[in-house]
């Protein structure tokens, strides 16, 4: 089996449109939620969410390619050129070597929407945008990725729903260990628009403490009431160990186990069973205990049942351990499919500079939080492994554990 390391990381996110960016966010607790008029005006419950702002790629790419990408696109188009800067990765480089794409994605709303409106109102379907097809199709992110970077080699979008992006990693971790690929772009990207939570604002899954933006996002708090949703993009590259030695890259952190599962149960109503066969699959994978964890990125989305079941699984593995945990969603709000990768970044980050962000709007335990070794201020902490769980919708469920590399 191979060792598979991170040899480039990227972010674009409410947080911070940079590694640098989010890592000062990170530590200073602070929150990239705003209360959008826009979404109230136009009937949402709820009108919080992430605050993200287009990236401007003319003068960068070519008109061809941006009439070819959504919104998540380009920002995964952000997230990767930061992560292949980081990795010392040239576009020389990736002409002349093999290197495939992995992305988590769920949703492509307003291209689709924009297609029908046009053939509805002009009974023509010539009168659609030649990019339409590109954006409106749930690969939209790799297979436009896959033609800028000139990339050969894996390239499909893995959906798995706020799962995805920690899939995407996962999936791209088990092919370079067993020698399919020697580099894979891996991350996860989210829409940020009115359009593409609609339905999810319909199901009154989002918080309504609309007076305070910054201090709706509460998991694990008593009084939670919903998930903020925000987005954004986040890479991950992965690399086999001999060959990241071998062209002397920088190395981040060492991908050690994954572990997934499904919960069978309900379509939307989290398990208990579910998380904590991932969560021991990915122990059993890295080889390690519970004991060896000194961190975990929770899920927790700020929703009053997915808390309370995630702190029952995590209660249920690590028991008496206590291993410190904190949700960044408390910040940057649900980032949804892309919070599988982003949170991988948050924690490279934490591990790269010796400090744990903290569970901001923490202020009180419910019975099940209670339990749990919840930071609600940053604490100065060397982190050797973390843990980093994901979970979504039809019950999936994904867990990674990285290792500080040495």
């Amino acid at each position: 089996m191979n060792r598979v390391v991170i040899t480039g990381i990227g972010i674009y996110s409410s947080i911070g449109k940079s590694l640098e960016e989010v890592k000062n966010s990170l530590y200073q607790g602070k929150s990239g939620i705003i209360l959008d008029p826009e979404r109230k005006s136009f009937g949402f419950q709820s009108g919080l969410t992430g605050k993200l702002e287009r990236p401007q790629l003319k003068g960068i790419l070519d008109r061809r390619s941006r009439v070819c990408m959504p919104q998540h696109a380009e920002f995964a188009y952000m997230s990767t050129i930061e992560a292949l800067k980081t990795g010392a990765i040239t576009p020389e480089y990736l002409e002349q070597n093999e290197m495939g794409i992995l992305f988590g994605n769920d949703s492509s709303t307003p291209a689709v929407i924009e297609c029908v409106d046009i053939i509805r109102q002009t009974k023509d379907t010539s009168m659609v945008g030649s990019g339409s097809v590109f954006q409106s199709m749930n690969s939209s992110v790799t297979m436009n990725l896959s033609v800028i970077f000139h990339l050969r080699g894996v390239n499909f979008t893995v959906s798995g729903a706020c799962a995805s992006g920690s899939h995407a990693i996962g999936i791209g971790y088990f092919m370079i260990r067993h020698g399919y690929q020697n580099m894979i772009i891996c991350g996860g990207s989210q829409e940020v628009n009115l359009f593409c939570v609609g339905s999810f604002d319909a199901l009154g899954a989002f918080s309504k403490m609309e007076s305070a933006p910054e201090k709706a996002s509460k998991p694990f708090d008593k009084k939670r009431d919903g998930l903020v949703p925000s987005g954004g993009a986040a890479t991950v590259i992965l690399e086999d160990l001999d060959h990241a030695i071998k062209r002397g890259a920088p190395i981040f952190a060492e991908v050690i186990g994954y572990g997934f599962s499904s919960d069978g149960v309900h379509i939307s109503v989290p398990d208990v069973n579910g998380p904590i066969r991932a969560v021991s699959m990915a122990l059993k994978d890295a080889g390690v205990g519970p004991e060896k964890i000194d961190y975990i990125n929770a899920h927790a989305t700020s929703t009053p049942i997915g808390d309370q079941n995630e702190a029952k699984a995590i209660d249920s593995v690590f028991g008496k351990y206590k291993p410190v945990i904190s949700s960044t969603k408390s910040m940057t709000g649900h980032e949804m499919w892309m919070a599988g990768a982003s949170e991988v970044v948050y924690s490279i980050l934490m591990m790269q500079n010796s400090f744990i962000a903290p569970n901001i709007n923490f202020e009180e335990p419910d019975e099940f939080t209670g339990k749990l070794n919840i930071v609600t201020k940053t604490i100065s902490k060397d982190i050797d492994i973390f843990l980093s769980n994901s979970f979504g919708f039809g019950g999936t469920n994904s867990c990674l554990i990285i290792k500080k590399f040495h």
